[in-house]
């Protein structure tokens, strides 16, 4: 066997091959494949088949109630991850030709612009200006990704570690041993209060109670929802919090931090395509490891973005990152991903049109109600099947027109 290239010293650092981005934007699609056509797909065949596989995996495209993971749960995060990873290309990339100042502004509009379009996702000023969702789903990818790309411009990657670490074991500490008042904000918690202590309202009841408590993590329990309970305007989408509330944006950051760091490792030229898929097998089974034990006494919570749901999430999309890798940029098979590819590189409008318009309410038109009722089971299944192929046919065409509409 012929002994294997050497890399020249004057091209280890160089960074790798722009076609490598492919598997980015083919992981970035089959992330959003599931929110925006392929879990209704699912759910459609499991009930048409009432096959128990089905059901199991129907079961993984629901979101846990609190603690635990699903894999439904690491859609937002993985999201979030692959937009750490695409930081180290473009935001390296502007710094190169701009400077740092540069790549800070374009960051910061972009940041800016993502937010925006955050607020008027979850309903703008539909409701009045009392009714706005400051912080959504779009709105913690633009903070985490906007953190995550500045801390980028001006640290170097082992101080991002730090920094990371720093992230998570301080979101720890807060919810550990900061006091909170002996109240859940839960509706049924909150009524029983009312009846046994006399209040007339939530208000009255919460910061009327002088009782303080702290190492909670339940629902409403907690010092992140009291916080926003608290300082958060607007509306919150669980009521008196919000998921994505103000404290656990930190902990988004380190998620993004994360994938920075598997950004680097994609890029490192001095590295064989091969050792790359290894060095992030080997990153993913660490951060499982460390977030499944850390969840014995920080418990994975989406809904907190925990510290242990950090690892545990980003452990999956290390190795996930590191499955697509090396399929379509090792071996070289990209022909099985290709619709992903369409998906991934106008992902946020992809994602944004099927709220606004709905890519089963255009399959809808050209299938009457009267025949989706009459065929049951049957015509749920064809009908998702149509919002599916409307969502490839839309996504190639912008593909194949160069129409990349990206934030």
């Amino acid at each position: 066997m012929p002994p294997e290239p050497t890399v020249p010293k004057a091209q280890a650092d160089r960074p790798a091959p722009a076609e490598r981005l492919m598997s980015l934007d083919a992981l970035r699609g089959f992330d959003m494949f599931w929110i925006v056509g392929g879990a209704s797909i699912l759910r459609a065949l499991e009930k048409f088949s009432g096959s128990p596989i089905l059901s199991g995996v129907r079961q993984q495209l629901t979101h846990v109630d609190w603690a635990g993971f699903r894999f439904y749960d690491l859609i937002f995060p993985l999201f979030v991850f692959i937009a750490g990873v695409s930081l180290v290309f473009s935001t390296g990339k502007a710094v190169q030709r701009a400077g740092k100042a540069a790549a800070v502004r374009r960051l910061l509009v972009r940041g800016l612009l993502l937010f925006a379009v955050g607020v008027f996702y979850s309903g703008g000023i539909s409701q009045g200006l009392d009714g706005i969702r400051w912080l959504g789903v779009l709105n913690r990818i633009a903070l985490a990704s906007t953190a995550a790309g500045i801390l980028l411009v001006f640290l170097p990657v082992r101080a991002l570690l730090g920094v990371c670490a720093g992230l998570l074991l301080g979101y720890w500490a807060l919810l550990a041993t900061v006091p909170i008042r002996a109240v859940a904000l839960t509706p049924t918690a909150i009524q029983e209060g009312m009846a046994r202590t006399g209040a007339t309202n939530v208000h009255q009841l919460y910061f009327g109670t002088t009782q303080r408590v702290s190492g909670k993590y339940d629902p409403g329990f907690n010092v992140v929802n009291h916080f926003d309970f608290e300082h958060l305007p607007g509306r919150k989408y669980d009521k008196y919090y919000d998921p994505e509330g103000i404290l656990s944006t930190f902990p988004a950051i380190a998620t993004c931090l994360l994938g920075v760091f598997a950004g680097s490792l994609l890029r490192q030229g001095s590295l064989r395509p091969g050792q790359r898929t290894l060095r992030l097998v080997v990153a993913g089974v660490a951060c499982l490891g460390v977030g499944y034990g850390w969840g014995e006494v920080f418990p994975v919570v989406k809904k907190l973005w925990s510290s242990s749901f950090v690892l545990f999430a980003g452990g999956w999309s290390f190795l996930l990152l590191a499955a697509f890798h090396q399929a379509v940029d090792v071996w070289g098979w990209r022909r099985w991903c290709q619709p992903f590819v369409w998906i991934g590189t106008n992902a946020i409008t992809l994602y944004l049109l099927a709220s606004l318009v709905g890519y089963g309410s255009v399959a809808g038109r050209f299938l009457s109600p009267e025949v989706r009722a009459r065929w049951g089971a049957t015509g749920e299944v064809l009908h998702a099947a149509g919002g599916l192929l409307v969502l490839f046919l839309f996504a190639r065409a912008l593909h194949r027109r160069g129409l990349f509409l990206r934030l």
